[in-house]
């Protein structure tokens, strides 16, 4: 009875794991002879929340011509989620589906509530040099790669960074597994950020060194593979009137499809 027993609490200490992780588990309601013939689950399609940066009455940057950030990524991630959504294989989830406000950790909450498997933060640059241009691509940390960087990330935060709850665990294990945790995703990151470039190579402009790191807020989720995408530089004149046109932001999600697809096939 004693086996039975600590078996069971064992049971349940794995189901507890996995609920607080976000996942789920269900039970095979297969025919008899089912199993023999091969068939199985359909598997889960993975989850893509896309961020159009700012909105509402935070407009992100403002180029010369007086282009807004906000209006560029909505536009641009409207674009992406319809291209996901189109190919059958991804379900996609819009942090703002219009020009509303939404606070940093809200859009972190929301990606955590839908069990994103990929966060897609899309943004455009000012840059205090109006002649640099080019996309380039964030991943988190807590010391940014550059001074550029830096100053990015300080002009993209306004709110507190999301966290952990803290369960029951003991503060030490709480510690380790969220570290453990908080690893494994950065590594995911970094390589969806080089799939992301490698989409794009040859094909628009980039910045020097376009993979980068910051301290960003919307990156804090320790369980979600997540980027910070500057499509382009509004404070450059030529790429502001690129990031304007429907064609370009076709371009644009074309290549962080492919950049998506590519991740994935290797997951």
């Amino acid at each position: 009875m004693r086996e039975i027993a600590v078996a069971r609490r064992a049971a349940l200490r794995v189901l507890a794991l996995c609920l607080a992780a976000g996942g789920s588990m269900a039970w095979a309601r297969a025919k008899p002879g089912a199993a023999r013939r091969g068939t199985r689950p359909p598997r889960r399609r993975p989850v893509i929340v896309i961020d159009p940066g700012h909105g509402g009455i935070d407009p992100g940057a403002i180029g010369p011509g007086g282009i807004y950030e906000k209006t560029i990524t909505l536009a641009t991630a409207w674009r992406l989620a319809w291209l996901l959504a189109a190919s059958g294989r991804f379900r996609v989830v819009l942090t703002r589906s219009g020009d509303t406000f939404v606070p940093l950790p809200r859009r972190v909450a929301i990606a955590r509530a839908a069990h994103a498997d990929l966060f897609l933060s899309l943004h455009a640059d000012a840059l205090p040099d109006t002649a640099m241009r080019g996309l380039s691509v964030f991943t988190l940390s807590n010391t940014a790669s550059d001074r550029e960087a830096a100053e990015l990330a300080a002009s993209e935060n306004r709110d507190v960074v999301a966290g952990v709850g803290p369960g029951r665990q003991s503060r030490l294990v709480r510690t380790i597994l969220f570290d453990l945790a908080r690893q494994q995703t950065l590594n995911a990151s970094i390589a969806f950020a080089h799939d992301v470039v490698a989409a794009f190579a040859h094909r628009i402009a980039l910045l020097d060194h376009p993979e980068r790191s910051a301290d960003f807020v919307v990156l804090t989720a320790p369980d979600i593979p997540s980027v910070l995408v500057e499509l382009g530089c509004l404070s450059n004149p030529q790429e502001e009137r690129l990031l304007q046109q429907r064609a370009y932001q076709e371009r644009l999600a074309r290549g962080l499809a492919r950049a998506i697809a590519a991740y994935f096939a290797r997951r």
